[in-house]
């Protein structure tokens, strides 16, 4: 249950200090930006790759076969996050076995994708009970994240960074050439299992934060902006881990002064940066050169 503030809703002020000290005093904030701020670095650094290997729908497709698995949980009396954890990893690994490779697993994706959506369905029909806490990881529930929530966050993350940061070399040679790679002796097909799998355990952390139908916004928003900006993988994962935080932070800050919901003011952030990163080869294009200046200014000669 998310926590209701007594009262008024709070309004900023000028005094930064008063603010921030305002904004930590209740411990729902302080375990959401924990837990946001664990989530940011994690998504930052797996998204990236997500963006990098061309897997998108393999992200999402994970975070609703994830919800599968969290109707499970409900359905048969443990741990939604539990649940979600758990079909995640089993729907990567299907999704890993039955394709050759991560680009162009589409129909694969879609049909693992289609079968698990049936389960989750099945799974709520059987449930009689409230089942509030499978539907709120649809747009998640970073506001009444609780202490052992944060900690299965942290969990999740120190794993996914750790693997990320030892298959980092082979992974990005795979990532920007297959075929190469391959050649090289890379095996290919199990990197692209262990990437899935990966994959698998940042969406069950992302999803407790923006939710199932939100994970875009973290998982792929800042990876799409490194690629336009950053001409090297240090220097995009770095830019992607800094614009999460950035849409975490501001959207909890938001959030806790509007009562804006947290998933809809993330995902606006992310979706107007990446709009301005787009628009802003066009907006150079418009703008008229130096030389173009120095020619208008330029007096013509003169015939006399």
């Amino acid at each position: 249950m998310i926590p209701i503030l007594a009262s008024a809703t709070p309004h900023p002020t000028w005094n930064v200090i008063h603010d921030a000290h305002q904004l930590f005093h209740y411990p729902f904030m302080r375990h959401a930006f924990a837990a946001g701020t664990i989530v940011a670095v994690l998504a930052g650094v797996v998204g990236y790759f997500v963006v990098l290997r061309q897997s998108s729908f393999a992200a999402h497709a994970l975070s609703e076969i994830g919800f599968a698995g969290a109707s499970g949980g409900v359905a048969f009396g443990f741990s939604a996050v539990y649940g979600l954890l758990g079909m995640s990893l089993i729907g990567a690994a299907l999704i890993g076995a039955l394709g050759k490779r991560l680009r162009g697993r589409d129909a694969v994706i879609g049909s693992v994708l289609a079968f698990c959506l049936g389960l989750g369905s099945y799974f709520l029909t059987r449930y009689k009970g409230n089942a509030s806490g499978a539907f709120s990881l649809l747009f998640g529930q970073i506001l009444g994240i609780s202490v052992h929530d944060v900690w299965i966050i942290a969990i999740c993350g120190v794993v996914t960074v750790g693997l990320v940061g030892a298959l980092f070399r082979p992974l990005l040679f795979a990532s920007l050439d297959e075929d190469v790679a391959e050649a090289r002796g890379v095996p290919v097909r199990a990197l692209s299992i262990a990437f899935l799998v990966i994959v698998a355990v940042a969406v069950t952390a992302a999803v407790q934060v923006v939710g199932v139908l939100l994970i875009f916004s973290l998982l792929v928003i800042p990876g799409a902006i490194a690629e336009r900006l950053c001409r090297t993988a240090g220097r995009g994962i770095a830019l992607c881990v800094i614009t999460s935080i950035l849409f975490v932070w501001t959207g909890l800050a938001i959030t806790y002064y509007t009562n804006l919901p947290v998933g809809f003011l993330i995902t606006s952030f992310a979706f107007a940066a990446y709009l301005l990163v787009r628009l802003m080869p066009s907006i150079r294009a418009a703008r008229p050169t130096d030389a173009g200046h120095q020619a208008n200014r330029t007096p013509l000669p003169s015939n006399t």
